[in-house]
C-alpha cells in the first residue's frame, strides 16, 4: 500500500502540465506528513506570504509580554509615506489605531502600511527589552529570521516585514519552509483566529478625527473549515497562497476499549501559480483523498526525513 501512495504522489506531481515554475507542498499538519510536493526547496520570492512571519511574531510577542493588542495603540512610522503597494486605509505618519486592528490589516488585506507600522512598534520593544538603539524595523526583520532559523527554515531570509521586493533587496523562501512558517503559525490561537476572518471592521485616528474601514480577506476560500492563512502577490513572485483547512477529528477505537483522537489539519502552499484559488481547491481534495489512504494503511513511515515534515516549537 505505501508503494501504492508514492506512484500516487508521484503520478499527481506529474500530472501538473503548463505549471512548470510552480511550487507546491501540501502537508497534514499534526503528524508532518508530507502528500504532494514539487519544487519544495526552490528558493524564491514570497511576496506577502512574508506576513505570516510577521503576524505571528506579533501575537509571540504580545503573549511573552503580557500585552493586550486590543488596547495597545500603534503610531504610524514616518517611513509608510514611501512605501507602495497595499494601504487599504491610507494610513499616514502619526495616525494610530490598535495592534489588533492593524494585525487584521495585514493579514486580511495584505496592508504593507499596517505591517510596517507594527513592525516599527515591535521592533522598539525588543530595542528597550534589550537595552539597545537603532532601527526598529530592522530590529524586528532580525527577530524574524531568528524565528525561521529556530523553525529550521533553512533556505529562507527575510529582508522586511510586507514582502514586498526592492533592487538588492529581496526576500527568499521556499514552498516547504512557508509550510512550516504556517504549521506553526496556525498553532497559535491568536493567528487562527484573526486569518479565518471573512473581513473585519477596524478604526484609524488622525488628525481629521476617526475612520472606519471594512477590511476584506483576500484569501477567496476562507470558510468554516478553511482557517486562512495568506495571500501574496508581486511581479517577481507570482500568485501566492498559504491555506490551512480543518477537518473533524479522526475518532477510532483503542484496543483498551477507549476512543483515540487525531487532529487533522492541512497546509497548502502555492508560491507562482497561475491560478492559485482553484488549484488550492483541487490540491485540497487531492491531500486529503492520499492522507486517508495513508491512514488507513497504518499512518506508517519508512523515511522520516523525507515522509515527514517536523516543525519544532521555539517557544520551548
Amino acid at each position: 500500500m505505501n508503494r501504492v501512495i508514492s506512484c500516487i504522489c508521484a503520478l499527481l506531481a506529474l500530472a501538473m502540465p503548463a505549471l512548470a515554475d510552480e511550487a507546491v507542498m501540501v502537508v497534514e499538519a499534526h503528524s508532518g506528513k508530507v502528500l504532494i510536493g514539487r519544487h519544495t526547496t526552490v528558493k524564491r520570492p514570497v511576496a506577502s506570504l512574508t506576513k505570516i512571519a510577521t503576524g505571528v511574531l506579533v501575537v509571540d510577542w504580545a503573549e511573552a509580554a503580557g500585552v493586550d493588542l486590543a488596547t495597545t495603540r500603534v503610531t504610524v512610522p514616518p517611513a509608510v509615506a514611501g512605501l507602495g503597494g497595499a494601504n487599504p486605509m491610507q494610513l499616514a505618519p502619526g495616525e494610530s489605531l490598535s495592534a489588533l486592528d492593524a494585525l487584521f490589516s495585514a493579514m486580511l488585506g495584505s496592508d504593507n502600511a499596517a505591517a510596517l507600522t507594527l513592525a516599527d512598534h515591535v521592533g522598539r520593544e525588543f530595542l528597550r527589552r534589550h537595552g539597545r538603539s537603532g532601527d526598529p524595523v530592522g530590529a524586528f526583520v532580525q527577530e524574524m529570521n531568528h524565528l525561521a532559523e529556530a523553525l529550521n527554515m533553512r533556505k529562507t531570509r527575510f529582508v522586511n516585514p510586507h514582502g514586498l521586493e526592492a533592487p538588492n533587496s529581496v526576500g527568499l523562501s521556499t514552498a516547504a519552509d512557508i509550510a512550516k512558517l504556517s504549521i506553526y503559525a496556525m498553532r497559535r490561537p491568536g493567528m487562527s483566529f484573526v486569518t479565518r476572518q471573512p473581513s473585519r471592521q477596524v478604526k484609524v485616528s488622525g488628525a481629521a478625527g476617526e475612520r472606519i474601514f471594512n477590511i476584506k480577506n483576500t484569501n477567496q476560500l476562507v470558510s468554516e473549515h478553511v482557517i486562512g492563512l495568506k495571500t501574496g502577490t508581486t511581479a517577481a513572485a507570482g500568485e501566492c497562497l498559504a491555506v490551512a483547512v480543518e477537518r473533524d477529528p479522526l475518532i477510532r477505537p483503542k484496543a483498551d476499549g477507549s476512543k483515540g483522537v487525531t487532529p487533522r489539519r492541512l497546509i497548502v502552499v502555492l508560491l507562482d501559480s497561475p491560478n492559485r484559488f482553484a488549484r488550492a481547491k483541487g490540491l485540497i481534495d487531492q491531500g486529503w483523498g492520499i492522507y486517508d489512504s495513508w491512514v488507513n494503511s497504518g499512518a506508517t513511515v519508512q523515511d522520516r526525513d523525507r515522509e515527514i515534515l517536523t516543525v519544532p516549537d521555539p517557544r520551548g
